[in-house]
């Protein structure tokens, strides 16, 4: 669950007088709440009364609070605003993204607005198994060690520049799985191969109309050209869809709150500080349009390839002969144009960019498409003597394809290692490796989804595995590299059980000292001494990933030379070899084979379960709020960045609560919550940073973040963000797998706290919390208390401690509230809660 919760103090003669309730004069209380749908366009509004720890009369807290909820249980639950009457209100921030228009009143305003991280896909985004592979990609492109991805950025860092689009957004136009998968079962599995024979056509009574001799639709280019429908729809929904998501995210305008101007020459504070960072939407419509074009223009190759392969042979017909080539001619000269786009700079951060090259969106889709209607028309040209035989002829462009994905992930390995010697920090993730493994990984899931349903749809359409050739020899050799692979994580899931179990024995002795007057419990003790082993194993993902993606790139390297090499399969290649060799090449095979089938369900079944399941969602909501609370910056076809919406509204939000009313704020949050915190600082002009304290709790902005995306979230950045904050307090567990401390450098030990009389805010990390709160039974505690690892950061009294010392902090002077007849206040000052019925401090 990610929580971002904005508190500042009330002055004592702002608060309200107290009323009797109803009638004239009586004090009157809402409490609204705004809700936007999967369609952010759309705002439907509720009333509902004030519900338990309604306020009463002659009775305030010291402060009012901000709160949003983001959590992955909600997949609707998009926008939450929560008025109190007495307080200056804005109207929601409309659907245009205007900022809200303030409406005089009395009193400090109470209301955050910020939207919620999807879960999974919804009605807006694409289907997860197909948007998977992009948000690799698009993570891949955030993660250099460079704010710039080309060099080390002076203070006024121009854009970045041509190489950086181009590099991250190159792999990423390899990325079509969708669309390669629609090819390969409805171009070349059903049309061709099934279609062509007359055995398979006549197993599977709808296509027999495509069966050879069966009319007009019969000829092998007519064939191909109805099949490549299927294909060509795909990549129009895709289109579709990410329209749709850009239309509700990357074209909303943030709200301008007037306290930064618009700047070209930049901010030295980093990247994240820039006022166009979280404005995608030019480049996200150039990437939209490229993409489009790139997935139409495969469809037309795979149409006019084999058609002109067939008119290239002796005494072949030469006008058609000619006709082939400058078709290929232009889809070649169309589909630079549109890596172009892609390389081109189509980003600027430092400024609003409001431009939209409207000739380019609209006219490279539309010139791609005609140039689709051009090579259908090209395939389907009458020729007698074309029969179809074997695999389809663009076979060798799979090949090709897979070649060059391996080649950029080794360039981008290669560049990725000169920018980490240029700003070496030795808490990055795989020596600034962590991008190139990232791509890896997504050029790797993409092949075992296409392999996956090749493999099943062939298995469907040749009952008895004679009729058709089936799906590439290179699928087959990538099947068999799988079992090895396994292998090899099943080694490494060893290794880590053993770690742990190290770990945990060596923990017992600081468990026992951290609850000494407890009388000892081995069990106690090795259940939390565990708990906390296998929380410190989060810091071992990065050796895990690069182990893995090395090993990958080697047994992709090795499909790739025996598909290409040997053209027949693993087991065929094997034939005339040892027993031992020929049996497991069979066996790699085989079990391959059925790997990727069973990988691709359940894959699919995941994904489906997570959209249903709130336990589920919850574990993989930690992977989807990482992927995306980035910019669509690599690939547009994946889901959508939620944080283009919540980090300008929540930024607005204190910058025009500050300047209207002078006041200070404490922005605390949990978990993703404390990164879209720290992005929303960021956003800040220098001197409202100067008026905001900052509580994160569960935060993994260095453990995960610091780690993977140095640029933005390294050691240089979080210590700006240290130093102009008013101040900054974090808290961790060692049970949290994913929150730690920050690690600010200069700061004390994050296993110790500040030194005796020292200012707390010198440092940023306070001394880990315990976790179990209590050892044994208690008064307090009847049953054993639970390890709480992530999630209730709130019950401990060390939340309630570092917020009172903030909120102290921002206004010492603030008097107690005084308490009620019979009521005392609570040990913060807080008294009881406000009319929204829960604590959002």
């Amino acid at each position: 669950m990610a929580r971002v919760t904005t508190e500042h103090p009330v002055p004592a003669r702002r608060r309200a007088t107290a009323r009797p309730r109803g009638g004239a004069g009586g004090e009157t209380r809402t409490a609204e709440t705004f809700r936007r749908t999967v369609r952010p366009q759309t705002t439907r509004r509720t009333a509902r009364p004030p519900a338990r720890g309604h306020r009463r009369p002659g009775r305030d807290p010291p402060w009012n609070s901000w709160s949003t909820e983001s959590a992955a249980p909600h997949p609707r639950r998009c926008w939450t605003t929560r008025t109190r009457s007495g307080s200056p209100g804005t109207t929601p921030p409309p659907s245009t993204g205007a900022p809200p228009t303030p409406t005089p009143s009395h009193g400090p305003r109470a209301t955050a607005t910020a939207p919620c991280p999807r879960p999974t896909s919804g009605a807006t985004s694409p289907p997860a198994t197909a948007a998977a592979p992009c948000g690799c990609c698009c993570c891949r492109s955030w993660s250099s060690t460079s704010p710039t991805g080309c060099a080390p950025p002076p203070a006024a860092a121009p854009a970045p520049s041509a190489c950086t689009d181009c590099w991250s957004g190159s792999p990423g136009l390899t990325l079509h799985g969708a669309v390669r998968r629609a090819l390969r079962v409805a171009l070349d599995l059903a049309a061709w191969q099934c279609a062509g024979t007359r055995a398979c056509a006549a197993r599977h009574s709808w296509l027999g109309f495509l069966a050879p001799g069966a009319g007009w639709w019969s000829t092998p280019g007519r064939r191909l050209a109805l099949a490549a429908a299927i294909p060509t729809a795909l990549t129009g929904l895709l289109w579709y869809l990410s329209h749709r998501t850009w239309s509700a995210y990357e074209s909303q305008q943030p709200p301008h709150h007037g306290s930064a101007p618009e700047a070209e020459g930049g901010s030295a504070d980093g990247a994240l500080s820039r006022p166009g960072f979280w404005y995608g939407r030019r480049l996200v419509a150039r990437l939209r349009a490229a993409h489009t074009a790139v997935g139409l223009l495969t469809v037309a190759a795979a149409l006019a390839v084999p058609a002109a392969h067939f008119d290239r042979r002796p005494g072949g017909p030469a006008l058609l002969d000619l006709l082939g080539w400058l078709l290929q001619a232009a889809l070649a000269a169309a589909a630079a144009l549109a890596v172009g786009t892609v390389c081109r700079r189509g980003r600027s951060e430092h400024r609003l960019d409001r431009r939209l090259d409207r000739h380019l969106v609209r006219g490279l889709p539309l010139g791609a498409l005609l140039l689709l209607l051009c090579a259908a028309l090209y395939a389907g040209w009458a020729r007698p003597a074309w029969h179809a035989t074997g695999r389809l002829a663009a076979d060798a462009a799979f090949g090709s394809l897979t070649l060059v994905q391996g080649l950029l992930v080794i360039v981008l390995s290669l560049a990725s290692l000169a920018l980490y010697r240029t700003l070496p920090d030795p808490r990055a993730a795989l020596r600034g490796l962590g991008g190139p493994a990232v791509a890896l990984l997504a050029c790797a899931l993409g092949g075992v989804m296409t392999g996956g349903v090749a493999q099943r749809v062939a298995d469907w359409l040749d009952g008895d595995g004679t009729s058709i050739p089936g799906p590439p020899v290179l699928l087959t050799w990538q099947a068999s590299v799988i079992p090895p692979l396994l292998v090899v994580l099943l080694v490494l899931a060893a290794r880590l059980a053993l770690r742990a179990r190290r770990l945990a024995r060596a923990g017992e002795a600081a468990v026992a000292r951290d609850y000494p007057d407890d009388p000892p419990d081995p069990a106690r003790t090795h259940r939390i001494a565990r708990v906390r082993a296998l929380a410190g194993l989060t810091d071992e993902a990065p050796r895990v990933v690069g182990v893995t993606c090395a090993v990958t790139l080697l047994l992709g390297a090795v499909a790739l030379v025996g598909g290409l090499g040997f053209h027949t399969t693993p087991a065929q290649a094997a034939a005339g070899t040892p027993r031992f060799v020929a049996g497991a090449a069979d066996t790699a095979q085989a079990l391959g084979s059925w790997l990727v089938g069973l990988g691709f369900i359940l894959f699919v079944t995941w994904g489906r379960r997570a959209y249903k399941d709130a336990s589920a969602r919850r574990t993989i909501g930690i992977l989807w709020d990482v992927g995306t609370f980035w910019p669509r910056a690599a690939h547009p076809f994946a889901p959508p960045c939620y944080a283009e919406r919540a980090v300008p509204d929540l930024t607005w939000r204190m910058a025009t609560w500050t300047g209207a009313t002078g006041g200070r704020l404490v922005l605390s949050g949990h978990s993703q919550g404390s990164v879209l915190a720290a992005a929303a600082v960021w956003q800040l002009p220098a001197a409202v940073r100067r008026r905001v304290a900052l509580l994160t709790y569960g935060c993994p902005l260095e453990r995960l973040y610091g780690r993977w995306f140095p640029a933005h979230f390294g050691p240089a950045a979080l210590t700006a963000l240290h130093r102009d904050a008013d101040c900054w307090r974090n808290l961790y567990r060692l049970t949290d797998p994913i929150g730690g401390p920050v690690r600010v450098p200069g700061g004390h030990a994050p296993d110790t706290g500040p030194a005796p009389g020292a200012d707390p805010c010198d440092d940023v990390d306070r001394a880990p919390l315990k976790d179990p709160l209590a050892y044994g039974r208690t008064p307090a505690h009847p049953l054993p208390a639970p390890i709480l690892g992530h999630s209730d950061y709130r019950a401990d009294p060390a939340f309630a401690e570092e917020r009172a010392r903030l909120l102290a902090r921002l206004r010492p002077d603030l008097p107690a509230p005084r308490p009620a007849t019979g009521e005392e206040a609570d040990a913060d000052g807080s008294g009881a809660q406000g009319s929204a019925g829960r604590s959002s401090g």
